[in-house]
C-alpha cells in the first residue's frame, strides 16, 4: 500500500475506490481529523482503534442529531436520507438512553437469537433459489443478482412483509441504494412509500398478529408500555435500511476481496469441502475487518467539551468514527493489509461497539456465512471478469460496497 506524503484529498471517487492509503495518512499525522464532509457539513474523523473504541463508548458523544452546534439545515444532513420528512426520526441510531435503553431492550425481545437460528434454513433457501437463477449463465453481476436481493428478500420476510409485496420492497430499497443520500427526488419517494407500507402493516398486523418480527415488536413491552407505530415503523425502517445495505456489502465486499487474495479463497473453498467450519467462521471476522461494510459510524455529537486522542473537542462538534481506518491499524492488528482468514484475535469494530453495538450483526453475519459458503460449495470455479480498476464503489458516507461485481464461472 503506497502511504501519501502529504495530506490527501478525502471523499473523491479515486478515494472511495481505495480509502486505506488516506487512512493510514491520517493515522499517522492527523488521528483526529476536522475536515468538510461532501454534504458541507465539518465533522471530527477518528481513525486509530484506540481512540475509537473509546468514541463509540463514550456518553457524551450523543446520537441525536438536536445537538450538532450547527443550523437546522445542516443538521438535515445527518441522518438517513429522508428520514426526516417522513417522521422516522425515533430509531436506536438516532436517540440516547433512557429512551434508547427502552426501545432497544422492547426490539431485543423480538429479534432474539433464537428467532435468527429458526430463520437460518429460511436464508438457505433464499440462497440456493437465486444461484439457481444465474448459475446456468455462466456469468452474473453478484451484486445485482445476489448480494443485493438476498438481504432484501430475508429481511422482508423476517418483518412479516407478504411475498406479494416484497418485489415493491426491492424497487424501493433499489432507489435508495443508487442514489445514495444525494439529494433526489427518487430516494424521498421512495423513502415516503416505504413509510407508508410500513404504517399501514403494522395497522393491519395489530389485529391480526403472526411470528414475524413486526408481530413480535407489537407484542414486545416494558414494565407495560408498548412501542407506538410510529417508534415501530421508525424501527422497521432502520432495520431495513440498515439491515440490507450491511449485507449487500459483507457479501460483495466479502467475494471480491477473496478474489483478490486467491490463496485465502481456495483455504476457504478446501476447508468448506472437507465440511469443516473453523476457518469460515473466522473468515467472516477477518472479512469485516479488513473490508467491512461499514466505513464510518453514524453521527455523533459531543454534548460537553472533551478529549479524544489529544484531540480537544468543542460542544456541538460533530464526531465519525472511520471504522474502516480503525480496523487496519497497525497498533492493534498484525499485518492489518493483509487478508488472513485464520486470524485469532480480531475484535474488529465492523458492527461498532458499546451500547450502540449493531442489534442486526447475528442476522448479517448468518446471511453472509451461508452466501460465502454456498458460493465457493457451489461456483467452485467463480472469478472476477473485470478489470479490478474499472469496479464502481458507491458513493456515501458511512456505508463503503461495490455497485457491481462481474464474475464468471462454469455453468451449473
Amino acid at each position: 500500500m503506497n502511504v501519501p506524503n502529504t495530506a490527501p484529498e478525502l471523499f473523491t471517487w479515486e478515494f472511495a475506490g481505495d480509502p486505506y492509503p488516506a487512512y493510514a495518512w491520517l493515522r499517522e499525522h492527523s488521528p483526529v481529523h476536522w475536515t468538510k464532509l461532501p454534504s458541507g457539513v465539518e465533522a471530527w474523523l477518528v481513525t486509530r482503534y484506540d481512540d475509537a473504541r473509546q468514541a463509540l463508548a463514550d456518553g457524551r458523544l450523543s446520537k441525536n442529531p438536536d445537538h450538532h452546534a450547527e443550523d437546522a439545515e445542516a443538521k438535515g444532513r445527518t441522518g438517513i436520507p429522508g428520514e426526516r420528512s417522513a417522521n422516522l426520526m425515533t430509531h436506536l441510531l438516532n436517540i440516547d438512553p433512557p429512551d434508547h435503553t427502552r426501545l432497544r431492550r422492547l426490539v431485543s425481545k423480538a429479534f432474539t437469537p433464537r428467532r435468527v437460528a429458526e430463520f437460518a434454513p429460511r436464508v438457505q433457501e433464499l440462497t440456493d433459489d437465486l444461484i439457481d437463477r444465474f448459475a446456468p449463465r455462466g456469468e452474473a453481476d453478484l451484486i445485482h443478482d445476489f448480494a443485493f436481493p438476498l438481504p432484501i428478500y430475508a429481511i422482508c420476510d423476517l418483518l412479516g412483509v407478504p411475498r406479494e409485496d416484497q418485489d415493491d420492497f426491492r424497487d424501493w430499497a433499489g432507489m435508495m441504494i443508487r442514489h445514495g443520500g444525494g439529494p433526489r427526488g427518487g430516494v424521498a419517494r421512495s423513502v415516503k412509500k416505504i413509510r407508508g407500507y410500513l404504517a399501514e402493516l403494522i395497522h393491519r398486523k395489530r389485529g391480526d398478529l403472526g411470528e414475524d418480527l413486526i408481530s413480535g415488536l407489537i407484542r414486545a413491552s416494558d414494565h407495560g408500555e408498548h412501542l407506538t407505530e410510529n417508534e415501530a415503523a421508525a424501527m422497521c425502517f432502520v432495520l431495513l435500511f440498515a439491515g440490507f445495505e450491511t449485507t449487500i456489502n459483507l457479501i460483495g465486499n466479502g467475494t471480491y476481496a477473496l478474489l483478490r487474495n486467491p490463496g485465502q479463497r481456495h483455504r476457504l473453498q478446501e476447508s468448506i469441502e472437507r465440511g469443516e467450519t473453523a476457518l469460515l467462521d473466522t473468515g467472516i471476522e477477518e472479512l469485516l475487518r479488513y473490508d467491512g461494510p461499514v466505513e464510518l459510524a453514524t453521527w455523533r455529537f459531543a454534548t460537553e467539551p472533551l478529549t479524544i486522542g489529544g484531540q480537544r473537542i468543542a460542544t456541538g462538534d460533530p464526531v465519525l468514527v472511520v471504522l474502516a481506518a480503525a480496523d487496519r491499524d497497525p497498533a492493534r492488528f498484525a499485518q492489518p493489509d493483509a487478508l488472513d482468514l485464520s486470524r485469532r484475535d480480531n475484535q474488529h469494530l465492523g458492527y461498532g461497539h458499546g451500547i450502540h453495538y449493531c442489534l442486526g450483526a447475528p442476522l448479517a453475519r448468518l446471511e453472509g456465512r451461508t452466501a460465502l459458503e454456498t458460493l465457493l460449495r457451489r461456483l467452485p470455479d467463480l472469478e472476477l471478469a473485470a478489470d479490478p480498476a474499472d469496479l464502481r464503489w458507491r458513493g456515501g458516507l458511512i456505508m463503503r460496497g461495490l455497485r457491481d461485481l462481474p464474475v464468471r464461472f462454469t455453468a451449473a
